[in-house]
C-alpha cells in the first residue's frame, strides 16, 4: 500500500528487487543481462510488460529483450526504431525526474512513427490516475558518466514499461524505484557490454595468435623448403644487406654452408661488374639480375628480388630476398645476343655490331669552336654554317643538339693529312683479301671458309686488347684501333698484311691470299657509314696503286 506522504514497502518486495539487481549484474552474457533486466521489471516492479530498446552502433534503437507477453515478444523483438523517432519521444510528454511519461491524450501522434510498439486493450480510465492502455512510460538508460552520475553519460538504451498491476499510474515511490532500477540496469548493461567486448577481443586475439603461429610455421616451411634460394637480410643502417638467414637451396646454389653465409652481405658476394646494378636496386620491392660468387670462385647468374618484412609493429624491418638461378636462361640470352652481333663463321663482330661500336664513338656535331671564332663565323656565314678544324663548312641546320649535349664526350679527331703531327685518333683499317675468289673457284667453299677463319684469327691476334676486328661481309674485314697516329696505323697495316700472306692449310694443301688495306679516320660529325666508305675508298686506291703481281703473295 502506498500513500502520498510516505510509501509503505513490503520487505519481501525489497528482497525481490535486490535479488533481481544481483541477477542482472551476474548474468553470463550481454543477452542474458538484457533479458534479466526486462524480467526484473515484471517480477519486482509490478508491471505486466517490459521492453529493452538498445542503442546500436549506427544510433538507431533495436528491441533487444522483452518480457511479459510472448506474442508481443515474437512480434517486435529484433525490430529497430530510428534515433530521430526516439529523440522525439524522449523530448515530449511529462518529465518524472529522469522518466518520460506520455499520456494517451498526447501519444496518439506517435502511432505512425517507426518505433516498434505493442497495443493493449482495456476500458477507458474511470478516475484521474488510472492507467490507460495507450499511456507510455519510458526510463532512459545512460552509461555512467565521469563522476558516476546516471544521466551524465551516453544514452545506451530505453526501458519501456506498460500496464502496472495495480492499474494506476506509478506514484512517487514507484517512479523512484523505476528510475533507480534503470540506473542500475544501465550499469549492468555497460559492464556486460564491456565483458562481451573483452571476450570477443580475447577470442580474436587467440585466433590472431593461432593464425600468426600457423603463418609463421607456414613461412618457415616455405622458406626452408623453397626450391629456389631465400635469404633474410638486415635493412638499413651500417649492416644493410647483411645476411641473417638462408635456406638450403641458396646454400647449395652458392656452395656455401649456412654458417658461412651469415658472415657476408650480398655486396660481398656480387660480381664486381654488377655492384652498380645491386646499388641501383630498390630495397623495397627491388629486382635485379646479377652474378653471385660461388665458393669455388665461379659466378652464377641469378634474379634477385627484395621484399620488406616487418618484425612487429614499429619494430625492425628486414629484407626477404628471393634468389632464382637464371644461369641457363642467361647463357641462352648471351648466345642469342652473340649470334645477332657476331659472324657465325669467324666469330668476329658482324657488320651491324661494327657500325654500332663505331657510331657509339661519334657524335653528330664537331667540337665547339672558341667563342671568338664562333662570333667571327657568325658574321661571315650567319647561323647556317661554321668551319670545322679542317677548314670545311659544317651545316648547323642539320644539328638539333646544343654543344653542351656532348660535354661528357671525348671527341674523335683525325691526324692531319700528309704528316704525323702527334695527333692520336680512331683509325679504321678496311681490309680486302686479294686472290680469295680464285681459292673458292679452284678448291671449293670449304677451303674458302677455312681461309676466312684463319685470316680472322690472325687479324685478332695482331691487334691490341680493346681493338675491334669485324667481318664486314664476304672477304672484307674492318679493324677499329683507337689512339693511333698516322705512322702507327700504317705500321699496323703492314704487320697485319705480313701475317695474312703466310701460307694457310686448307683442304690438305697450302694456299695464300694477299690483303689490301685502306686507312680511314673517324671523327665527330661523320656517320659510321661515312667513315667506312672513306676507308673503303682508300683501300681501293691502295689496291689499284700496287702492281697486280704484288697484290697476292702466291
Amino acid at each position: 500500500m502506498e500513500t502520498e506522504s510516505e510509501p509503505y514497502v513490503r520487505l519481501a518486495s525489497l528482497r525481490q528487487l535486490h535479488q533481481v539487481m544481483a541477477d542482472m549484474n551476474t548474468a553470463r552474457s550481454l543477452a542474458d543481462t538484457l533479458q534479466t533486466v526486462a524480467d526484473g521489471v515484471v517480477q519486482a516492479l509490478g508491471y505486466e510488460l517490459a521492453c529493452i530498446n538498445l542503442v546500436r552502433p549506427d544510433g538507431d534503437l533495436v528491441v533487444a529483450a522483452f518480457s511479459g507477453n510472448q506474442a508481443a515478444e515474437a512480434l517486435i523483438t529484433g525490430r529497430a526504431g530510428s534515433r530521430e523517432s526516439w529523440d522525439r519521444r524522449l523530448s515530449m510528454g511529462e518529465q518524472w525526474g529522469d522518466l518520460i511519461f506520455i499520456p494517451h491524450t498526447e501519444g496518439w501522434i506517435l502511432d505512425d512513427d517507426d518505433v516498434p510498439q505493442w497495443y493493449t486493450d482495456g476500458p477507458a480510465p474511470r478516475f484521474e490516475d488510472e492507467w490507460h492502455p495507450s499511456d507510455r512510460l519510458f526510463a532512459p538508460m545512460y552509461a555512467p558518466g565521469p563522476q558516476g552520475s546516471g544521466n551524465s553519460g551516453e544514452l545506451i538504451g530505453v526501458l519501456s514499461v506498460d500496464r502496472p498491476r495495480n492499474g494506476r499510474r506509478p506514484g512517487a515511490w514507484g517512479r523512484e524505484a523505476l528510475q533507480m532500477y534503470a540506473f542500475q540496469a544501465a550499469i549492468a548493461i555497460s559492464n556486460a557490454r564491456l565483458r562481451s567486448n573483452m571476450q570477443r577481443a580475447l577470442v580474436r586475439l587467440e585466433r590472431d595468435q593461432q593464425a600468426l603461429r600457423a603463418s609463421e610455421e607456414s613461412f618457415r616451411q616455405a622458406f626452408e623448403y623453397a626450391p629456389s634460394g631465400m635469404a633474410i637480410a638486415e635493412m638499413g643502417g651500417d649492416q644493410h644487406g647483411r645476411i641473417l638467414r638462408t635456406n638450403d637451396a641458396l646454400c647449395r646454389l652458392l656452395g656455401r654452408p649456412a654458417s658461412a653465409m651469415r658472415r657476408y652481405a650480398f655486396s660481398d658476394l656480387v660480381h664486381p661488374e654488377d655492384i652498380g646494378t645491386l646499388l641501383r636496386t630498390s630495397a623495397e620491392g627491388g629486382r635485379a639480375e646479377l652474378r653471385l660468387g660461388r665458393r669455388d670462385g665461379t659466378y652464377v647468374w641469378v634474379s634477385l628480388r627484395n621484399s620488406v618484412v616487418a618484425d612487429a609493429a614499429d619494430g625492425p624491418r628486414f629484407l626477404l630476398t628471393h634468389v632464382e638461378d637464371i644461369e641457363e636462361r642467361k647463357r641462352r640470352e648471351l648466345q642469342l645476343a652473340h649470334r645477332a652481333s657476331h659472324d657465325s663463321l669467324t666469330g668476329l663482330p658482324n657488320s651491324a655490331e661494327l657500325r654500332s661500336r663505331l657510331a657509339a664513338r661519334l657524335c653528330r656535331r664537331p667540337q665547339a669552336p672558341h667563342a671568338g671564332v664562333v662570333d667571327a663565323m657568325d658574321a661571315a656565314y650567319g647561323d647556317s654554317a661554321v668551319l670545322d678544324s679542317g677548314g670545311h663548312t659544317f651545316d648547323f641546320g642539320a644539328v638539333t643538339e646544343p654543344y653542351g649535349a656532348y660535354d661528357h664526350h671525348v671527341h674523335a679527331v683525325a691526324p692531319a693529312d700528309g704528316r704525323d703531327d702527334g695527333t692520336k685518333g680512331l683509325a679504321v683499317l678496311f681490309c680486302d683479301l686479294d686472290g680469295f675468289k680464285s681459292i673458292n673457284d679452284r678448291f671449293g667453299h670449304n677451303a674458302g671458309d677455312t681461309v676466312l677463319i684463319e685470316v680472322a684469327r690472325r687479324l685478332s691476334g695482331g691487334v691490341r686488347d680493346g681493338d675491334t676486328v669485324a667481318r664486314l661481309g664476304g672477304d672484307e674485314f674492318v679493324i677499329l684501333a683507337n689512339g693511333l697516329g698516322r705512322a702507327d696505323a700504317q705500321d699496323l697495316a703492314v704487320r697485319l698484311r705480313n701475317e695474312i700472306i703466310q701460307p694457310i692449310r686448307a683442304e690438305g694443301r697450302a694456299v695464300r691470299v694477299g690483303a689490301s688495306f685502306g686507312i680511314g679516320w673517324a671523327h665527330c660529325g661523320m656517320t659510321a657509314d661515312e667513315v667506312l666508305k672513306s676507308a673503303d675508298e682508300r683501300m681501293y686506291v691502295e689496291k689499284r696503286s700496287r702492281p697486280k703481281q704484288h697484290r697476292r703473295a702466291g
